[in-house]
């Protein structure tokens, strides 16, 4: 059945992260439309851009009056730009379909009367900056020795005058974590299909009670 609510999401890792993360919240009443941001698309690779989102927002204004939508969420990464960075660029974007509408705020709900649709945003985050990776190692619920090792391997390269980025760094850890941390043997020969993301989010290896969660939750429970 199509939700008259739907949430826009920037990768498609948010968008299996929040399916599963509906798995807990059952009375969650929204559709998760397709990632801003695509593998193939050569403009996401360092970010969402402006020009992503212009693109998502003109796309999903045209299917307003189609599907009847009440309510549209926007659920962006704050990296290492921040939440209010990120707040000002949804609103930077939202103006390409509605130049009146001003989105000022996290897990507010703003009414465009033009679109008659409700629009809001939240910022997935740690402290403040952060992505989906920061927030999944946070939550991680099992031992990590071989994704806690990355760290003596990060200040080697440091050592060598190389640097990696914190976002890169924890889509690294993710990564091993879920491999080799979580997968065993028999698992590991089939790994891009028993140790890729959409398989550990099935696993026993986050923990959905979280309080860094709360304040994710108290938004998605805000469609309702």
């Amino acid at each position: 059945m199509v939700s008259n609510n739907v949430l826009i999401v920037e990768s498609i890792n948010d968008k299996l992260f929040i399916e599963r993360l509906k798995q807990e919240i059952t009375t969650l009443d929204f559709d998760i439309d397709a990632p801003i941001c695509n593998i193939s698309e050569y403009e996401c690779l360092d970010g969402l851009s402006k020009k992503s989102l212009e693109a998502k927002f003109q796309s999903i204004v045209r299917s307003i009056r189609k599907r009847g939508l009440n309510k549209i969420g926007i659920l962006l990464d704050a990296d290492d730009k921040g939440i209010e960075a990120r707040v000002a660029l949804i609103n930077e974007a939202v103006k390409t379909i509605d130049f009146e509408l001003d989105i000022l705020a996290v897990n507010t709900w703003y009414e465009s009367k033009s679109l008659q649709v409700k629009i809001s945003c939240h910022i997935l985050n740690v402290n403040g900056s952060g992505e989906l990776e920061t927030l999944l190692k946070t939550i991680k619920s099992k031992p990590s020795p071989y994704a806690d090792c990355l760290e003596a391997w990060k200040m080697c390269i440091g050592s060598h005058q190389q640097t990696i980025s914190n976002k890169y760094f924890d889509k690294f850890w993710i990564n091993i974590y879920q491999r080799y941390d979580c997968c065993d043997r028999q698992e590991q020969k089939q790994a891009a299909k028993k140790c890729n993301p959409e398989a550990s989010l099935q696993k026993d290896i986050w923990d959905f009670s979280h309080k860094s969660l709360n304040e994710l939750k108290s938004y998605l429970m805000m469609f309702d």
